[in-house]
């Protein structure tokens, strides 16, 4: 998708640009690294998240250039004497930059957990440091709304979710990547046409409650939307009293029934929505339009859409926007971006630890794999492990949060390693799916887990560890850099 010129290499904080400055001028920039992407808790509460982003991740990296107007503006940079900020050698590097780093990520689609990388990228450090900040934009929004539409959808039970957000998203940018991630998460279609062509996600809507205020009156404006779109009318119904509007919609449709066309359904913005839909429902009813859908909207997530449903509202599908294009109860996934080894090329890896007094806030070394288990048609467990000392044995994991909590490893010849190749020395070796495959993995995946871990309040925890080797080397780890190792 071509929305910008060639190059974004300034998607980036500054600090990216001094760091990759200050390998330069050490000589250390040949050194490789291995930096993970990962995330600490599910966001909303939840026991599950959905991997997404990757699609705009690859794009990102294959389009990484600095081209003459991004240099001139790095050279133009001062510090705090007034003096350039990079020598111009340094602006010749960035010049003559090209990707050559490994990357391997998780699919989109794909359930992820609190510690699992979605992004494994592996070469030389200055062009790891570089990727970041884009990264975590790019997988951090898209992960956040993936996650909130599969709630949202899991609230419905199957009933169609329509996401309506554009108009309050964060920009053209979070219009466009939410519109991506709510398909992904399992919403139907969106009201967003800029999304529908490019993406190829359907497209939905009918009119608004200027339509109806434009006409002198409510029965006029029904009859004219009818003439003009026989073949896509849900009526709104609540621009004065909407019962009276249910009445008129009604009549509205046996106009349409009787010049060969259907009424698709009313929908209703505004009022009790149980009540309202309950009413509504027993008039499409008894006026001979029992497959006419009653559409609901008005600042719908997915605790509200529950609650509807367990109050028995005859609601056929959901238009959710603010909530879910915003992430509204939480306005961020706290993505973290972390090296956890670096050697100079040809030598052996030395593994890095980040320390912290908060335990979920200690990083892992290694270069780390995420193997899940299923046992029948359930995923039974996740395991962190270090390529480097291979695949796990059977054994014991940790959970890297609390050493506490421990768990047997599944005995399951059924597994898979959740990390892929992405790029290989530079170059793409993953073809990216269509957005209706990736639609199509996050509904198996799901399905793949028990339901407490897809309950909204209290949710299972899902068993995620560090195989015991990895846990070995991490509490070795610990221990050295705070003084207490051998």
């Amino acid at each position: 998708m071509d929305l910008y010129r060639p190059s974004l290499a300034l998607l980036t904080d500054l600090y990216q640009l001094t760091m990759a400055y200050g390998y330069w001028k050490s000589r250390t920039h040949d050194k490789e690294a291995v930096f993970h992407l990962f995330f600490r808790q599910s966001p909303f509460g939840g026991g599950f998240t959905l991997a997404c982003g990757l699609t705009r991740a690859i794009g990102f990296i294959e389009r990484l250039r600095f081209d003459e107007e991004d240099l001139a503006y790095v050279g133009s940079l001062k510090g705090n004497d007034g003096a350039a900020l990079f020598e111009p050698a340094f602006l010749d590097e960035l010049r003559g930059l090209r990707f050559t780093c490994d990357v391997d990520g998780i699919p989109e689609g794909t359930v992820v957990f609190p510690h699992e990388p979605m992004l494994r990228i592996r070469g030389p450090i200055l062009q790891g440091q570089l990727l970041e900040t884009a990264l975590l934009n790019l997988l951090n929004f898209e992960t956040l709304i993936a996650t909130k539409a599969a709630r949202v959808c899991l609230a419905a039970k199957g009933d169609s979710v329509l996401e309506f957000g554009l108009r309050r998203a964060q920009g053209i940018d979070g219009g466009l990547a939410a519109s991506w991630a709510a398909y992904v998460g399992g919403a139907t279609a969106t009201s967003n046409v800029l999304a529908g062509r490019l993406f190829g996600i359907p497209v939905r809507g009918t009119h608004a409650h200027s339509w109806v205020m434009s006409f002198p009156s409510e029965e006029e404006a029904f009859r004219a939307y009818a003439e003009a779109m026989p073949n896509n009318c849900v009526f709104l119904v609540d621009t004065y009293d909407t019962m009276a509007g249910v009445d008129k919609a009604i009549a509205a449709g046996r106009r349409l029934r009787e010049q060969g066309h259907e009424m698709v359904g009313i929908r209703l913005d505004s009022g009790d929505l149980a009540y309202l839909s309950q009413e509504a429902r027993q008039k499409l009813d008894a006026a001979g339009f029992p497959k006419a859908i009653i559409v609901a909207s008005n600042d719908l997530d997915e605790n509200l859409i529950a609650s509807l449903k367990e109050q028995g509202a005859p609601i056929g599908a959901w238009g959710v926007g603010t909530r879910l294009v915003t992430g509204h109860d939480q306005p961020a996934l706290g993505g973290v971006y972390k090296m956890s080894a670096v050697r100079r090329p040809g030598e052996p890896w030395q593994y890095t630890i980040k320390l912290s007094e908060q335990a979920i806030k200690v990083s892992n070394p290694g270069i780390l794999q995420v193997r899940r288990y299923r046992i029948g048609a359930q995923f039974a467990a996740d395991t962190l492990y270090d390529e480097d000392l291979g695949v796990p044995p059977s054994g014991q994991m940790t959970d890297p949060a609390d050493s506490t909590r421990r768990k047997v490893l599944p005995v399951s010849p059924d597994w898979e390693d959740l990390l892929v190749p992405i790029f290989r020395a530079g170059k793409r070796v993953y073809d990216s799916p269509s957005i209706h495959s990736i639609r199509d993995r996050a509904a198996a995946q799901l399905a793949g887990f028990h339901a407490g871990i897809k309950r909204f309040v209290n949710p299972h925890r899902y068993p995620v560890g560090l195989e015991s080797r990895l846990f070995d080397l991490k509490t070795e780890l610990i221990l050295k850099a705070r003084g207490l190792g051998t």
